[in-house]
């Protein structure tokens, strides 16, 4: 049996390619397509999805994963913007019901990877910052990715390193904002999709990790793998790299 595919944020750009992906991909049934203005929690119940992705805004982001958990579909989430609360309450809402789901910051394998190599390097190099560069049409910033990027390596290493020396801003904000004690430097400029750099210093060298997006086909097959595996699990994930690793 297919499974049964709700596309929230269809005429979006990251919307659009999910459809073509879910239509394209045998084993998935496309039931449903909603936007800005559309009734979710409706067409929910009458396209009876069993697994809803959402790729929205930010500032609808809590409200849409909120509405497909308690209508009692699977969640498949990539737009960003969550507080940690709303997180551990969406996960705590789908526990109750034993929903497995997803909400991840990037869909994109390189991406993982990176995050994952980067958390590994900083347990040896733990002076580290983050350049995020994206579209001028990317509503928040940091990026999601930034963030999770920060929080894994804040879990990875030992201590926070001490700065050298007392920072002084002579522009407020010309050290970035900080996350997890990871100083982090928003771009926004036309002509990119999605980047993001990590770079390490230690004694004497450096070190760079980057993951570069051509192109938003690069998402589709983190979202297929993601739809295919939270009918099957019983808990909502934070990241991709739970379905990976």
């Amino acid at each position: 049996m297919s499974i049964r595919v709700l596309v929230n944020g269809a005429k979006g750009r990251m919307g659009r390619q999910v459809v073509q992906a879910v239509q394209a991909y045998q084993g998935l049934e496309l039931v449903g397509q909603t936007d800005l203005g559309d009734d979710l929690k409706q067409a929910l119940g009458q396209s009876k999805a069993q697994v809803a992705v959402d790729f929205t805004h930010p500032s609808a982001a809590y409200a849409n994963a909120r509405a497909i958990i308690e209508a009692g579909v699977h969640p498949v989430v990539g737009t960003t913007g969550f507080r940690p609360d709303e997180i551990g309450t969406l996960q705590a809402l789908a526990k109750e019901r034993r929903l497995g789901g997803l909400i991840a910051p990037n869909f994109a394998i390189g991406a993982i990877l990176m995050m994952r190599y980067a958390a590994e390097a900083a347990r040896f190099f733990p002076h580290v910052e983050i350049i995020e560069l994206h579209h001028d049409g990317k509503a928040e910033a940091p990026s999601g990715t930034a963030i999770k990027t920060a929080e894994m390596i804040g879990a990875a290493r030992a201590s926070t390193p001490e700065p050298t020396v007392q920072e002084q801003e002579l522009a407020p904000g010309a050290r970035g904002t900080r996350a997890y004690a990871v100083p982090i430097h928003s771009v926004r400029l036309p002509g990119h999709v999605a980047h993001q750099e990590v770079i390490l210093g230690g004694m004497g060298e450096s070190l760079r990790i980057r993951h570069d997006t051509i192109s938003r086909e690069c998402f589709m097959p983190g979202v297929i793998l993601a739809v295919t595996r939270v009918v099957d699990l019983n808990e909502l994930y934070y990241g991709l790299e739970h379905l990976l690793f």
